[in-house]
């Protein structure tokens, strides 16, 4: 059977901010015994999800002997994460394809839940290719000849609103294929795939308009069917595609003889009777042994979308993803399993940062896009030091009441561009920091976060002339939530050891301590939400309400991530 499927592809990384993110390819670290989650088991098998970090809408391909892997990255900079694998199990962070979103000036301003949706990547002649979409501006282009980089300025394909989860396909005959699908939000439609031509070279489509070849609103019961998959194989054109939402859904296929269709369709994975709700939307990647194997992932609310593995077999030349479901022909997830390849060391993406190299950790993103003044990791050597940011009047996308003025950063931090955060790694994990404020003025706040929807965070205010120690929460969870803060200590030193410990089910609990051996509890544990189609994550931040002279900032020696 010959799958083609643009040929497997890899994704490199990017050439981040010269400062921080712009070359941040540090070595990568296999994991102690403490990481927060290992899916690999140790004995020939692994426990799913492989990722449990917020690697949305996952697409992968083999390209040798070598596994590579993007997702989603939405506001976040910088964008389009890298990963590669020699066992689809065991991943490693080694880049980012978008060292910052465009258009530039329209991501200057955190623009939750908007950005860079789910990509496609392939590999083809020789190259790279990720296709992405920007659900407010059109699908773009970005390639690379090496995994990491540098890759290519993004070029914009397919311009247009609500167009979304591009998927290309080189056919045998050399002619080119876009398929995509429709966001409501934007486009008014949804629930249909498109079916575009274009250019091999991928440099502009040769029809003025698509045409639907797979109807979601024809078919019993589907709904936001999205997320297509291209491949060829066996005579046949498969589309991988959920449907039914992401919380709810399915996975479906289809496939047709000829590449417009007509289409068949049938169900090959659904929750059945596992705890992993709505499997959903990922990629189909053969193993070097002719193995098949489908990566998607599963909505875990605050833990963001968590990527899965499951084993795929064929039937009467349709795939069954997982384990036999209660429904003959179609998939369940598995909670277990052997490995796809035997013998790769036990990795995990990057999470603690002693901040003693030259560049931020590749697991740190920021709000926006970045300005090479916020953040320095050479004006004290081994501290990250985080100038305070003047903060400017906010308004949430899609936040406006009559009468109601746009409030300022300083009280809803999670607006802030210069926010610097990663994914929640694990179920339940710790995190502590210690942290300085330097010559900070009045309004000035900074420490440690969980940014979500419904969010909270730790650290140290001015207020006049006195430096307080706050626990501030900004509930509930809704585009704009509003911060009620308590003070800990009227009088804090500046310089203190802040401490977050999530537990299972997202219920985040801070502490402080003036010696980093008493800590004291700050406040009522909070339950996180999501975010804006992602999940929340855990970070640090230094704003304040002017620019101060001389300016001040936050010095962080480390930020440390454990299992406990």
């Amino acid at each position: 059977m010959k799958l083609v499927h643009a040929t497997p592809v890899s994704l490199a990384g990017a050439i981040l901010l010269p400062l921080l993110l712009a070359a941040c390819q540090s070595a990568p670290v296999s994991p102690s015994v403490a990481a927060p989650w290992i899916a690999d088991l140790g004995d020939g098998r692994y426990q799913n999800p492989v990722l449990h970090a917020d690697y949305s809408d996952p697409d992968a391909i083999r390209v040798g002997d070598t596994y590579y892997m993007t997702a989603s990255s939405f506001n976040a900079v910088p964008g389009l994460p890298l990963l590669t694998s020699t066992d689809m199990v065991n991943w490693e962070l080694v880049g980012h394809a978008l060292p910052r979103l465009v258009p530039a000036e329209r991501y200057a301003t955190a623009r939750h839940g908007e950005g860079v949706w789910a990509p496609s990547l392939r590999h083809h002649d020789g190259k790279f290719w990720i296709f992405y979409p920007d659900p407010d501006v059109g699908i773009f282009v970005t390639t690379a000849t090496s995994f990491t980089g540098p890759w290519s300025a993004p070029r914009l394909l397919l311009p247009g609103k609500g167009i979304i989860d591009p998927t290309p396909l080189w056919d045998d005959d050399g002619k080119a294929y876009l398929l995509h699908a429709w966001a409501r939000s934007r486009a008014g439609i949804n629930n249909i795939l498109t079916l575009r031509s274009m250019a091999p070279d991928a440099s502009r489509l040769l029809d003025t308009e698509g045409r639907t070849v797979i109807d979601g609103n024809k078919l019993p019961n589907y709904r936001t069917l999205e997320g297509p998959k291209f491949y060829k194989a066996n005579g046949y054109y498969y589309v991988f595609a959920p449907a039914g939402g992401v919380e709810e859904g399915w996975q479906s296929v289809f496939r047709a003889r000829g590449i417009a269709g007509p289409y068949e369709d049938r169900i090959v994975m659904d929750q059945g009777t596992t705890p992993i709700n709505g499997p959903h939307q990922g990629a189909w990647v053969r193993a070097q042994d002719g193995k098949d194997w489908f990566l998607h992932f599963q909505d875990r609310k605050a833990y963001g979308r968590v990527v899965h593995l499951n084993p795929m077999r064929w039937v009467d030349g349709w795939p069954v993803i997982g384990e036999d479901g209660p429904r003959a022909g179609t998939g369940q997830p598995v909670l277990t399993h052997v490995k796809p390849v035997a013998g790769s060391a036990r990795k995990a993406p990057p999470t603690t940062d002693e901040f003693d190299a030259p560049q931020l950790g590749l697991q740190w993103q920021w709000n926006a896009n970045p300005d090479p003044r916020w953040a320095s990791l050479s004006e004290r050597p081994g501290f990250l030091r985080l100038h305070t940011q003047a903060a400017p009047g906010f308004a949430a996308p899609g936040f406006a009441a009559p009468g109601f003025a746009a409030p300022g950063f300083a009280d809803y931090v999670r607006g802030a561009p210069s926010l610097l955060g990663q994914k929640l790694p694990a179920p339940s994990f710790v995190v502590n920091t210690h942290v300085t404020l330097n010559n900070g003025a009045d309004g000035d706040r900074a420490g440690l976060i969980v940014n979500a929807m419904q969010y909270a965070w730790l650290g140290l205010r001015k207020r006049g002339a006195a430096t307080e120690l706050v626990y501030t929460t900004c509930t509930p969870a809704k585009e704009r939530c509003q911060e009620a803060g308590t003070v800990l200590l009227a009088a804090a030193p500046s310089s203190l050891y802040l401490r977050m410990q999530m537990a299972e089910g997202a219920l985040a609990s801070f502490s402080y301590s003036l010696d980093n051996v008493n800590f004291v509890a700050a406040g009522q544990p909070l339950a996180i939400s999501k975010g804006r189609w992602v999940g929340a994550q855990v970070g640090l931040f230094s704003i304040g309400t002017s620019a101060g002279a001389p300016a001040s900032s936050l010095d962080v020696d480390y930020f440390r991530v454990s299992a406990k």
